[in-house]
Parts: structure tokens; sequence; C-alpha cells
């Protein structure tokens, strides 16, 4: 409701809403306060960062205040983005950026650019060797590899289609459906995909996984291929449609939706061979009140899935079979979520661009299955 109102009065509204947050972080902090403690001196600082046609990498990262995404290459380094977007339009002057952590928490590349607001912020996958940058617009354009080091190197876009292979990446769904492999820095499709295929799923034994839409009557189909060949396939239960498809590690699961919610899931844990509907298992599906579209379906390496969504809450598996969940307790309200192995990644932000902080925003990490979270904290 907050957020409406701003958009309906516009300029002035910011203006009145700074004013009166400056006022209040000056109040809480007493007269030993600072002004960059106050709502004035942020917008101050923020707005200068999105007008410099040279943004200074760590300038952008202090105006975001948390990241928008986090990549994890295989030895451990991070790869964190920002984005600091025009707080009173949507149009306009932006920044974005990208540090690189090592393994000990230090930094070891970054990089800014002065961007516009309309822009899709950038946004990276980890692999062997380092992190590639996924394309935003039809075919591959705008892709490129860094190597942990933050290197760039030039990827080689092939128009032919590559048969999936244990190491690839999937690097967009079906409406891009492109696939990375990080041993010739090859940006490809995916051979044998299905025409009518909506979804795509590529697994580390390179199995690639996709939800058939018949174009014609007939149930939805998950298929599964590898190197371009069909092993199998089973289909959607009635009366749900397919969603989101995730797969690890012989694991595969479906998102299953009726309506404008989602009620379950369709889990393999045997490689596609056995399949069983998870209608239950501890999870409230009529709770997830945000749509298909908010929903988060992650897999951990073993085998447990997270299900939950933006904004709201998660639940994960108590084991492989994927049969009991329970809730996990977060920190902070999560606007995304991912896993990487094991480690949990929960960021905490503001959902539209804002010039000060939410509470508790972030980037928050678990290994132990999200019993203890520890907030990210940067080592220079």
């Amino acid at each position: 409701m907050a957020m409406a109102w701003l958009r309906k009065h516009g300029r002035r509204a910011v203006g009145l809403v700074a004013m009166a947050s400056a006022a209040l972080a000056m109040a809480a902090c007493g007269p030993g306060g600072s002004d960059d403690a106050a709502l004035g001196g942020r917008e101050a600082k923020y707005r200068r960062v999105i007008e410099d046609p040279h943004p200074r990498p760590a300038d952008v990262i202090e105006a975001a205040g948390a990241p928008t995404g986090v990549a994890r290459a295989d030895d451990g380094s991070l790869l964190l983005t920002y984005d600091a977007g025009n707080v009173e339009d949507d149009e306009g002057p932006a920044a974005t950026a990208w540090r690189i952590v090592g393994p000990d928490g230090r930094t070891v590349a970054e990089h800014a650019e002065h961007a516009d607001a309309e822009a899709v912020p950038a946004a990276f996958k980890g692999v062997r060797g380092g992190f590639v940058r996924v394309p935003q617009d039809e075919g591959a354009e705008g892709a490129y590899a860094l190597d942990v080091h933050g290197k760039r190197h030039k990827v080689v876009t092939a128009e032919t289609p590559l048969g999936t292979r244990p190491g690839d990446v999937l690097l967009a769904e079906v409406e891009l459906a492109l696939v990375y492999r990080p041993a010739t820095r090859t940006v490809a499709p995916p051979a044998g995909l299905p025409d009518d295929a909506v979804r795509l799923a590529v697994d580390e034994r390179g199995t690639a996984w996709s939800l058939e839409q018949p174009l014609t009557e007939g149930p939805e189909r998950v298929v599964r291929q590898r190197d371009g060949r069909t092993l199998g396939s089973t289909a959607v239960p009635k009366p749900y449609a397919g969603g989101i498809l995730v797969a690890r590690g012989g694991t595969a699961a479906l998102s299953l939706t009726q309506g404008e919610g989602v009620r379950g899931l369709l889990v393999t844990t045997d490689g596609g061979e056995h399949w069983r509907t998870v209608l239950a298992g501890g999870i409230p599906w009529t709770d997830l009140k945000r749509g298909p579209e908010s929903l988060v379906l992650e897999l951990l390496a073993d085998g447990r899935l997270v299900v939950g969504e933006e904004g709201g809450r998660y639940w994960l598996a108590a084991d492989r079979t994927n049969s009991a969940f329970h809730e996990l307790k977060t920190p902070a309200t999560f606007t995304s979520f991912t896993v990487d192995g094991t480690t949990l990644y929960g960021i905490a932000d503001a959902t539209t661009s804002t010039y000060d902080l939410v509470h508790g925003e972030g980037l928050w990490i678990s290994r132990d299955s999200g019993r203890e979270w520890r907030r990210y904290e940067q080592r220079g």
C-alpha cells in the first residue's frame, strides 16, 4: 500500500517520505548521530552515484545496499551483482556493479558501469573456473566469461545445437534455450529439445529435463534426454499443469499448479524411473499467496528440495525422499533465495529501488540447512 501511494503522488511524496525518514533517523541516532546515517545523506550519495558516468564499484555497492544476485564458482569464490536504480522513475540513470570475493572472503576483482534504469540487471552463473554472464536478449548476445581473478574471456556462440553433457550449465530456459560448456567456453542451444517444450533443466550428469506442453490435445509430459537422445518421459497428473522444473543428482521436481496457485510437486529420486506426487508433506500450499511466478524451487546437492516464495516463507525437505518438509526460520524477509551445493543464500532487499535500507538488508548465508544464518560482511 505504501509503495502504491508513493507511485501515485510521485516526486513530492518521495520528498516528504525522505524528510520524515531523515528526521526519524536523526532522532534515533541522538545528538551524536551523523548526517550519513539519515536518509537525506544516503539520498544525496545515491543520486551522485547513479548520475556519475564512471562510478566506483565501492560507491555503487554502498548505494545498492544489498546484492541482486550471488553466484559461486567451483573453488568457492563468489560473484555478487549490485544494481542502483532510479528511485523516482522507471527511466533515467542507474549504476551496476559486480564484485568477486575469494574463498577467504576478500575482494579479488570488481567492476562498475553507468546504466539505464530500464535495462535488465546483469546476472551470472557459477561454472568451473569462474563465472559466465547470462545473456539478456534473444540469442547469446551479452554472454562472456570471467575467471575467478576477474579476467574477462570471450565466449564462443555456436548456432549448431549441442547435445548436453556432464559439466554443461543451463543459462536460459526455453525462451532462449541456451547451455554453456565451460571446457570450450561455448554457448549454444541444446540439441533434441522438443518443439513444444516450455521449461528446461540440465543436471550435472548432462541430462536435460524439459516440460513438454503439446500444441494439440494431450497431457503435459516431463521428458528427459542426454546428448540429444530421449531417455524417457512421464505425464503430468491431472488436473494440474506443470510449473518450475529443477534437476540434480538423479532427483528432479516439477511444481504443480492449478488455477492461480501452486498445489504440489511431481518428484523423482531415481533418475526418472519412478515419480510420485507430493500434495502435502507439511507445506501449507494454500498459504503460497503470491502465485506461481513468485515460487522458489531449489535443489540441494544432497537431493533435498527447498520450496517457498519470494518475500514469503520457505520449507526444506527432511531428506532426499522429499516427502516431509519443515519451515525454515530466516533472519529477515528474503526477496530472493538460491542454493549452491548445500549452502543456502538469502537476500533481503527492498522490492523497488529506494534510498533507504530495509530491515536486515543484505546477503545471508547458511551452511547448516538453515539452523543458523550469517550475514555476509566484506573483509576488504
